[in-house]
């Protein structure tokens, strides 16, 4: 039997996870799989040996304040598959985090893979040296990250982006409003706040305070809020009825896919959903807010021009994106309201996202199955 170790973090890593814990089994039904999971993850077979919410922080500043916690959370898993030894062990995103384990099993001559490259080419480029020397393989889920990490030695290979396989090519709005028993002639404002707590939280207030002014703006307009769990809806519903009470608010759990497929423009935290919405071709407008000292230090460390995937995807301003200071209800309401305004403009960027879409959809989990599978000796 081949063993797999998987340790995830967050919920996009356990949706990541998910899918490559199904390829997996579905190429070699004869696995083990364990893993710091989520419910995806679990659902799909994994054996459980942490949880993903244990990693649920964000940002330098709250890195540090949890550091002795995480410490110890990192050194539980390396002791688990040190006397577990698995096959070959796949470290998804979190690479502050992960990439500690994987140096540690990469010593005692275990193989060692990374899923997501980490995003070093817009910060901190000197760690690429230091992957090098703790991993067998990593991972790429965009082309142009494949030149950049060979040039210092990192056996890499690009799988294709594992989110671009769940959305259709075809944008169709009304049957996702179908789905989600929604009326087919309104519009309708997505907010998604970001998936960790720290994030709801932080951009909670601000985008139900823009949400207040696009609808001033338009007045047949409904919000649909995709949060987390249940604690991220009742802190919305909270916030909400303080904030803009008799707004149209309808907070669901775990429909983020539909959502976004059924709206006509989104209000998202920068981060996955990003990626989410070019595939689900709606129009976005990004917002992101971090602690002052986060932000002080990453403005000073950041080497690119956005902050946004799609806009660094298309080399361009796809969607405007706001960070701290320039995130205001009113800037983002306007950025909403140009979206609604002009069609011509939702054509051509859906258009673009279609393109980028195409580029990225390549049947990723299966190809990252084949690749741990042959580095484990599974497959030839």
């Amino acid at each position: 039997m081949i063993h797999v170790g998987i340790v995830a973090g967050e919920s996009s890593g356990d949706q990541l996870g998910g899918t490559l814990v199904t390829a997996l089994r579905q190429a070699h039904p004869d696995i083990r799989i364990t893993g710091m999971a989520g419910p995806k993850m679990v659902a799909a077979g994994c054996e459980a040996i942490a949880n993903v919410d244990e990693l649920s922080v964000m940002g330098i500043v709250e890195v540090l304040r949890k550091y002795p916690q995480l410490l110890r959370l990192r050194a539980r898993i390396s002791a688990f598959y040190l006397d577990n030894r698995p096959d070959v062990f796949v470290g998804i995103d979190v690479p502050d985090f992960v990439m500690g384990i994987e140096a540690r099993l990469f010593a005692e001559n275990i193989k060692t893979v990374h899923y997501v490259a980490p995003q070093i080419w817009a910060w901190r480029q000197s760690r690429a040296k230091k992957i090098a020397k703790r991993l067998d393989l990593l991972l790429a889920l965009f082309p142009f990250e494949v030149p950049f990490y060979e040039r210092y030695g990192v056996n890499t290979t690009f799988v294709g982006h594992p989110l671009a396989d769940l959305f259709p090519i075809t944008r169709d709005r009304e049957r996702a409003r179908l789905a989600l028993k929604l009326d087919t002639s309104r519009t309708y404002i997505a907010l998604m706040p970001g998936s960790r707590r720290q994030e709801w939280i932080r951009h909670g207030d601000l985008f139900l305070k823009t949400a207040k002014l696009a609808a001033n703006q338009h007045r047949d307009t409904a919000f649909l809020v995709a949060a987390i769990n249940a604690d991220a809806r009742e802190y919305i519903d909270r916030r909400a009825r303080e904030i803009c009470p008799g707004l149209e608010i309808d907070v669901r759990v775990d429909h983020s896919h539909e959502i976004l497929r059924a709206s006509d423009v989104v209000l998202c935290a920068s981060g996955t959903t990003t990626m989410e919405g070019l595939f689900a071709k709606t129009p976005m407008v990004v917002a992101y807010k971090l602690s002052p000292i986060t932000h002080f230090i990453m403005k000073r460390m950041v080497k690119v021009p956005y902050i946004a995937m799609p806009n660094l995807l298309a080399g361009a301003t796809l969607v405007p994106e706001y960070l701290q200071d320039e995130a205001r209800p009113e800037t983002l309401a306007k950025a909403l309201s140009a979206w609604i305004d002009d069609p011509n403009k939702v054509q051509d960027f859906q258009r673009t996202c279609t393109d980028l879409h195409k580029s990225l959809r390549r049947g990723a989990a299966e190809r990252a199955a084949f690749e741990i599978l042959r580095l484990a000796g599974a497959i030839a």
